[in-house]
């Protein structure tokens, strides 16, 4: 299957805010998910948005259930305060070196 890209825009969020959410959420600053081949993030006119790239649609709906939203349904101290407006783009192409 596709690799699956994740957008997500916080409207009104920080670096503050993400730094929360990603201390609850990933396996360590220096680990991704497993599944996740891309991880980026920052500030943007409005809030804050987050890309991340997935081996597949089915790797990144195994982390948001699994993971991404049991940990935030139980609540992160200083996490966004909003929640996100999602984009799911299915890669045709990714350059990379």
């Amino acid at each position: 299957s596709m690799q699956l890209a994740v957008t997500h825009f916080f409207p009104g969020g920080t670096k503050e805010n993400y730094d929360a959410v990603i201390a609850a959420v990933h396996p360590s600053a220096e680990e991704l998910p497993e599944g996740q081949l891309f991880h980026a993030a920052g500030s943007v006119d409005g809030g804050f948005m987050v890309i991340a790239v997935h081996v597949s649609k089915e790797s990144w709906e195994a982390f948001r259930d699994n993971t991404l939203l049991p940990r935030l349904a139980l609540g992160v101290e200083g996490g966004f305060e909003n929640p996100p407006q999602e984009t799911e783009i299915e890669l045709v192409t990714t350059f990379q070196p």
